[in-house]
């Protein structure tokens, strides 16, 4: 059932042949993490694509011991450090849970006899990336040109479910502020 997720997923955004995608998304092995598993870790090299199916994650820098979040996951989607994926190379990020989450994972030997069998699997690595830079752009320009309050009242608009799934304090530091100014905010908005 889990394997349905993916197959809607791609169904409704890539060109995919049925048959090709009904063979990518059984190909994917269903795991189940608890809660505060890092499951990509910095330095070390992505080998796995991953799709979070259920739970709630978040991805960050550390170095120091500070953590900087830069990026939440809470509904089904690709939760990978796709350049590290990609090109064999340590990543730079952990992604952890902050519940108890399933991922559907597929290895990247499987991914990439799929990207060499179907022309179509070429346009989801490409898609991917172009809408990785695009997020990350926008994201990079809001934290730049927009006050806190705007930041906060940004996140409310456009990623309400965030505000109700994830830790105030992790919130906190993915708007550059502390969970003091963000008490703050709160209550003025």
């Amino acid at each position: 059932m889990t394997n349905e997720k993916i197959f809607h997923f791609f169904n409704s955004l890539f060109p995919f042949n049925q048959e090709g995608l009904k063979e990518f998304a059984a190909s994917f092995e269903t795991k189940t993490y608890p809660k505060n598993t890092l499951i990509i870790q910095q330095e070390s090299i992505v080998k796995k694509l991953m799709f979070l199916s259920t739970g709630s994650l978040r991805e960050f820098f550390a170095k120091d011991d500070k953590e900087m979040n830069t990026d939440f996951f809470v509904k089904p989607q690709f939760i990978n450090d796709f350049y590290s994926l990609m090109h064999a190379t340590p990543t730079k990020k952990n992604i952890q849970t902050l519940t108890e989450v399933t991922i559907l994972e597929l290895s990247i030997d499987v991914f990439h006899d799929f990207l060499e069998r179907y022309q179509c699997g070429k346009n989801f690595v490409d898609e991917i990336f172009k809408d990785i830079i695009a997020k990350k752009e926008e994201e990079e320009f809001k934290h730049f040109s927009l006050t806190p309050d705007e930041l906060y009242l940004d996140l409310l608009s456009n990623k309400p479910e965030w505000l109700q799934e994830i830790p105030l304090y992790h919130i906190a530091t993915y708007l550059r502020m502390t969970p003091e100014t963000l008490s703050r905010i709160r209550k003025r908005n």
